[in-house]
């Protein structure tokens, strides 16, 4: 996708550091219809010390699959932190869709009709899956939907799954202990002796000084 002065991964590490870290159709038609599914309520919040999920995985194979290579292009391996898909973002992104929780069944519908969304673009302009397609074509229609407020109403579905995703995506990733070096986070470390206090350069970008 484009590169402008700021590279795309400082841009998404900002967001994330703010934000606290099928059947086809034809292009142009309706957006698909959510698929239903039947939703288990835990009856209480999940015990997250463990590493069992409480509800069903709803998402298929083959929607893991193109879901990985979304994640990596959006966040791809670099010199200090792992491509998306090698520490599970589109694993977390199915336990994340098949929680009970209003905002997360919209999200289930969301993506997965953009998954089925997007794999029927690329078969109408490739005559392939997403996944099947070169990076430089996968690269050229996420650059098309990247932007709801420049994508052509055309792909206005494609632009609204395409943030969605997105966003999920770098909550996953950056909530990972994995990138966290990345973000310059530490973690719960000791300090030898007294707290220093807040570093002065900090006090001075906050004007902050002699208060």
């Amino acid at each position: 996708m484009h590169e402008s002065n700021i590279s795309r991964r400082s841009i998404f590490k900002l967001v994330a550091a703010v934000s606290a870290a099928g059947s086809l159709a034809p292009v142009g038609a309706a957006p698909p219809k959510p698929l239903t599914r039947h939703f288990k309520n835990p009856l209480s919040d999940p015990d997250y010390s463990t590493k069992q999920i409480p509800w069903d995985l709803p998402l298929e194979a083959s929607e893991l699959a193109t879901l990985a290579v979304l994640v990596d292009l959006i966040l791809p391996e670099d010199e200090s932190s792992p491509a998306a898909s090698k520490i599970g973002v589109h694993d977390f992104l199915n336990e994340w869709v098949g929680a009970p929780y209003a905002e997360n069944r919209e999200d289930h519908d969301t993506i997965r009709g953009g998954v089925s969304w997007i794999n029927t673009h690329t078969w109408t302009l490739h005559g392939k899956a997403f996944t099947e397609a070169t990076v430089a074509q996968q690269t050229a229609i996420l650059d098309s939907i990247c932007d709801p407020a420049k994508a052509p109403p055309e792909l206005a579905y494609g632009a609204r799954f395409f943030k969605k995703l997105r966003m999920l995506a770098l909550g996953g990733y950056y909530t990972h202990p994995a990138t966290w070096k990345a973000l310059g986070y530490v973690g719960n470390v000791p300090i030898a002796g007294p707290y220093p206090g807040v570093p002065d350069e900090v006090i001075k970008f906050l004007g902050l000084e002699g208060v």
